[in-house]
Parts: structure tokens; sequence; C-alpha cells
């Protein structure tokens, strides 16, 4: 089997992707995948180190803005939307894939019109619950559209047949059935990204900082490679790296172990850390990204929070004391978790790969 997968942007776009690849070499050893990206996306080097090749077409979004700079990069943004799919034609007839998969971002829209024109089987995944863009364009033309919210069904407007419920693929390591770590104290795990979140930050600083919960809890804090690196200085004449009971780190390597761990979990509210949080059935606070496209991290967020899985404080309200009196109203209450991972684990789709493998199987099983 050979599979041409396209995804750019972001890593929300990129690691489901990834996912996806995985689990179809899991399943057919000898498949041949490569992807498709933009020039200058982080799909490069993600890409290049899960080991595929990745061929490149030059795509753009439109700038909303009616100053000049803006409208002539809108024109360089219209020629490249009308030769990117030519482009993309030349990479199927070349890598002559079976079947193509889009997962998001601007590049997915060219190369799965150029598959459709060339009667490739086709289908995009949507990993949040407001469906973007792309998603919206490419679910009249391909001939499934994998949705990760039930919420999404209403935002699409194609044939309701070809919406199946998949989930969001996610890191395969993280449903392996390990025995979790006892913890002596409550133990909150907090982080707003793999760069770092400037708001969330400074909350978490002066949350150690102050005090409230030294001796009563332990805590795991990831900073973000952009932050630790800008704020380095300020974290050691603080002293919050020293901070009692506190793990004050850039990244953290080992999420899965974490993640697992954690009675509590303060984050942002991606697609693909809602589906972990899910799965794993932890109580959460989320403080979802206002840059964000469609504010989709807050439609995702609120998806939860109406479940009763978490609680929602957007980043304009948040506050030090704001924060404290959620983790103080949540953490110590062990029935109260309890009732938030229920409703968490309710939203759970433990099968995501087995469905998004059984889409691909049935649009092969078609083409014959």
């Amino acid at each position: 089997m050979r599979v041409l997968l396209s995804g750019g942007g972001t890593a929300g776009h990129i690691n489901p992707a990834l996912s996806i690849a995985a689990q179809i070499k899991k399943e057919y050893p000898s498949s041949e995948i490569a992807f498709v990206g933009t020039p200058k996306g982080m799909e490069n080097n993600l890409v290049q180190r899960a080991g595929y090749p990745i061929y490149h077409v030059d795509v753009r979004g439109f700038v909303r803005k009616l100053d000049p700079k803006s409208l002539l990069k809108n024109v360089g943004t219209a020629y490249l939307a009308l030769t990117s799919p030519m482009k993309a034609k030349k990479i199927l007839r070349e890598f002559k894939p079976d079947i193509v998969i889009g997962t998001g971002g601007y590049v997915s829209w060219p190369v799965l019109r150029a598959a459709v024109s060339e009667k490739i089987p086709t289908a995009i995944h949507e990993q949040n619950a407001v469906v973007g863009v792309t998603t919206k364009m490419l679910s009249k033309i391909v001939d499934r559209v994998m949705i990760s919210f039930e919420e999404s069904r209403e935002n699409l407007d194609c044939p309701k047949e070809k919406i199946i419920l998949v989930g969001n693929p996610t890191n395969l390591d993280i449903k392996e059935n390990e025995k979790r770590e006892e913890n002596k104290l409550p133990y909150l795990l907090s982080y707003g990204g793999s760069l770092g979140a400037k708001v969330i930050n400074n909350n978490i600083f002066d949350l150690i900082e102050s005090g409230t919960f030294k001796g009563r809890i332990t805590h795991s804090h990831a900073v973000g490679k952009y932050e630790w690196q800008t704020r380095k200085e300020e974290i050691e004449k603080r002293g919050i790296d020293k901070a009692e009971g506190v793990d004050l780190t850039e990244y953290i390597y080992d999420m899965p172990v974490k993640m697992r761990r954690a009675d509590l979990v303060i984050s942002r509210a991606g697609a693909i850390t809602l589906a972990e949080l899910a799965i794993l059935g932890k109580p959460a606070i989320l403080i979802p990204s206002p840059n964000v496209t469609n504010n989709h991290q807050y439609k995702n967020a609120a998806v939860v929070r109406d479940a009763g899985g978490a609680v929602l404080i957007e980043e304009k309200d948040l506050t030090c004391k704001l924060l404290c009196d959620k983790i103080e109203e949540l953490i110590f209450d062990k029935k109260k978790l309890e009732k938030m991972s229920a409703a968490m684990k309710s939203l759970a789709i433990y099968d995501s790969g087995d469905r998004i493998l059984s889409v691909i199987k049935t649009l092969l099983e078609n083409k014959k």
C-alpha cells in the first residue's frame, strides 16, 4: 500500500498525520508512506525526524488586511493557489499513491484537490470541534471526512454518509496499560505548549513564588523552549526553579508517564492534548489559546467543560488568585476528581487508529 499524507503549518496538523502513518506501518509494515508539506513549515523537521520522505508544494493563506503590502502578498497567494494543484499532480504521478489523506493546513487543499481529479481515493481528518476552512472546502469533494468531535457534523455541508467519527490519533505509547505511580501528595501537572505560553507562565510563576501549595502538593511545570530561553534569568532570580516540591523544566520528555501520574492537569486545549487527557481520564483546568484560527481551542475546551471533565478559564480572565482557587477547589477533593475523570473518559475514543484504518480499507476496497 502506498499512502500520501498531507498536513502542515502547526504540530496540531502534523502530529495526527504522523500518528496515522505509525498506525498504518504497524498494521502494514511494508507500506510506502510519504508526506507533502510546504517548503518552510515545521513539518519538514518533524516528518524527516520520523524517517519519512517529504515533497513540497508552495501554498499559503490570504492576509485579511486591505493595506498595499497585504494586497501585494495576496496576489502572490492567489498565484500559488492556481499553480499549486499542478505541482501536486506532478507529485502524485511520481509517487503513485493508492490513497491520499489530509490532516489540515493550507497544503492539504491542492494535494487532495489534485488527488480527486486523478480519481485517487481521498480522506480528510479534522482534529478540532470547529471545522477548519480547508476541511470545509475539501469536504464537498473528498470521499470521506473523518471527524474527532461529534459536534463537528453540524458544521459540514456535505453528504452525511461520508462523515465518520474517528477521534484524534495520539501517541501510541500513551494507551499502554502501565501501572500508575502512587503519589504521596496530590500531583499537579501544567504546561502551555512546546514553545511556552507567556500568560500561563506568568501565573504559574506567581503561584510557585507565593508558596500557596508548599508542602501540600507536588508540581511539574514545563516552561516551553522559547519562554525558557527568554526568561531563564528571571526564573533563577526569583528562585522558582528551586522551590520545594516543584519540578520546573524547559520541556517534559516523559509526558505520557507524568500525565498518567497526574491528579490534575493545567494545559491549553489543543485537540491532541484533549484526546490524551480523555484516554487517561485526567481532570483538567483548560486555558485555551486565543491566538488560533476560529478560536477553535475555546470551542474544543467548551465541549469538555460541558461534559464535566474540565474547568475552562479564558486567558483574558486568568489571574494567579483564580488559578489558585480552582486548584484548591479540585485537587484535594477526591470525589470531585473521580467525577471529572469519569466525564473525561466518556469523551475518549480509544480505537481512533483502528477506525482510521477501517476508513482506509473501505476506500481501497471500493477502488477495486
